[in-house]
C-alpha cells in the first residue's frame, strides 16, 4: 500500500510539473500584444527576443530589424481608429513582410563617410535610391529567392545616424516554413564584402501586434 501511495504522489507530482511546463510554453510561444508602439519598438529592439540583429565589419554597423503589420497600420491611422478602419489598413499590409535595414560609420549615413569625391558621391546616391534591388536579396534556404515588391530610402541629408531603408517581401506561407531567410547586402562601396543575416521564420509568424482600440 505504500508502494502504490508512493506512485500515487509521484504521478500526482508528475502531472503538476507538466501543466506548469505546458502553460509556461503557451506564455512564451504566444503571439505578443502591446498597448503602444513605444512599448512594441522596446521589445523588438531587445536582441533577446530575435527581431534585431547587428553586425560591425570594417568599421561599418550594420542593423536589421522586421517590422510587423501593426507598426505600418499604427502609422497611417488617423483620427478613424474604428475596427473597420483597422481591419482595413491590417488587409492591406497584411500579405507582405517588412524589414528595416539600417546601416552607418562612425554614427552618420553612408553617403556622409563613404564616397571620397563627388563621382562617388553621386554614384553612391544613385545606388541607394534606384539600385538596391541588385544589392539587396532574400532568399530560403532552399536557394529560392523572395520577389522584392518594393524598397524605400528617404534622403535625409546628413541629418541621420544611419541610412535606413525599408525593404517589402511577399508573405509567402511556402517559404515561410522554412525555419530561416538568408537577408543579404552586396557591397556598396564599403569594402566589407556581403554581409549576411538569418531570419527565424518563426518570428515573422509569430509577430507582435498592438491593442488598436
Amino acid at each position: 500500500m505504500k508502494e502504490s501511495k508512493s506512485f500515487s504522489v509521484i504521478s500526482a507530482n508528475a502531472g503538476i510539473s507538466l501543466l506548469i511546463i505546458t502553460v509556461l510554453c503557451f506564455f512564451s510561444c504566444s503571439t505578443k500584444s502591446f498597448n503602444t508602439k513605444e512599448e512594441m519598438w522596446g521589445y523588438l529592439k531587445n536582441k533577446d527576443n530575435g527581431y534585431l540583429q547587428s553586425k560591425n565589419i570594417n568599421g561599418y554597423d550594420f542593423s536589421l530589424i522586421y517590422k510587423p503589420t501593426d507598426l505600418l497600420v499604427e502609422q497611417e491611422l488617423g483620427e478613424d481608429r474604428s475596427k473597420q478602419k483597422i481591419k482595413e489598413l491590417r488587409d492591406k499590409y497584411k500579405n507582405q513582410i517588412y524589414f528595416t535595414l539600417s546601416m552607418s560609420r562612425n554614427n552618420k549615413e553612408l553617403l556622409s563617410t563613404t564616397p571620397k569625391n563627388r563621382q562617388e558621391f553621386g554614384a553612391m546616391v544613385n545606388q541607394l535610391a534606384f539600385g538596391m534591388r541588385e544589392k539587396v536579396h532574400v532568399f530560403t534556404q532552399q536557394k529560392d529567392t523572395l520577389e522584392l515588391l518594393d524598397y524605400n530610402y528617404p534622403r535625409m541629408y546628413g541629418m541621420s545616424q544611419s541610412t535606413t531603408m525599408l525593404f517589402v517581401y511577399p508573405r509567402d506561407e511556402s517559404y515561410l516554413k522554412e525555419e530561416t531567410l538568408n537577408f543579404t547586402i552586396q557591397d556598396l562601396g564599403t569594402y566589407t564584402g556581403e554581409v549576411k543575416f538569418k531570419i527565424e521564420t518563426d518570428k515573422i509568424k509569430k509577430e507582435p501586434n498592438l491593442k488598436l482600440n
